[in-house]
């Protein structure tokens, strides 16, 4: 069965829970804001706990609910904890793996540590909330992982040998869970973020790049039209579940 899709402004409660590791303040904001209108209490997650609180209060003052807690991704007891909370205060219905971890380096400045610490956050901290989640789920028959991805995960770039390998191997392990979990109820999904998002961020890097001040329309991606598609693909009938998709504006060139 699949859950009825409501209007992001009738806050209909539902005794469910949603939880975002890496909740940061673009992608997993957007999320945690879509599910919240949607009803679901939303458990938010990201290394500094403290920068959720603006995130926390808009919820709240519109009527939500959704709860901000420092988390540290690359460590097990840190996950299972936060995860186990979520599904206290209602059942698990989604678990999504939203970690960045996106850093440049030419290869002969690429250090063991800075490899090291790319993988264990796009990587490794993706296997510990996929197999956590699975945990929880499996104990009670459904529920849905969704892994965020990104160019990367399909192609390697000059410099980025680190990240690329880090989502590669995310990819392998949403593929791997997919095939294993899916025939026992469990949508395991990964997107394909294969563009800019539109951020101070990123305009100030691609006005450095190219002198590009104002992007042209719809060149960037709004977090809140990514936040839409998870909603989609969470809402899907299991019959027709997706597995990966890839996310671009229409201008774009792939």
């Amino acid at each position: 069965m699949t859950p009825d899709v409501v209007p992001a402004d009738s806050f209909m409660k539902r005794d469910a829970s949603v939880a975002v590791i890496g909740a940061g303040d673009f992608i997993g904001a957007a999320i945690a804001r879509r599910f919240a209108a949607g009803g679901y209490r939303v458990f938010a997650g990201r290394r500094n706990g403290e920068k959720l609180q603006p995130l926390v209060d808009e919820i709240e003052a519109a009527g939500g609910r959704c709860v901000g807690r420092t988390l540290d991704a690359r460590d097990d007891k840190s996950v299972t904890a936060f995860l186990a909370e979520a599904d206290a205060a209602a059942p698990l219905d989604l678990v999504i793996f939203n970690v960045g971890a996106n850093v440049n380096f030419p290869i002969l400045e690429t250090t063991e540590r800075v490899f090291r610490k790319v993988w264990e956050m796009a990587c490794y901290s993706g296997f510990l909330t996929g197999r956590e989640a699975a945990r929880i789920m499996l104990s009670r028959g459904r529920g849905s992982i969704f892994f965020t991805g990104a160019t990367a995960s399909l192609r390697g770039g000059a410099g980025f040998a680190a990240f690329a390998s880090a989502k590669f191997g995310l990819r392998a392990l949403a593929q791997s869970l997919a095939r294993e979990l899916g025939p026992r109820n469990i949508h395991v999904a990964h997107l394909i973020i294969d563009s800019g998002v539109d951020t101070a961020w990123v305009r100030q890097m691609r006005a450095q790049r190219s002198g590009e001040v104002d992007p042209a329309p719809d060149a960037l991606m709004a977090p809140a039209s990514i936040a839409e598609t998870y909603w989609q693909l969470h809402h899907q009938s299991r019959d027709a579940w997706t597995h990966e998709l890839d996310l671009r504006p229409y201008g774009e060139r792939w």
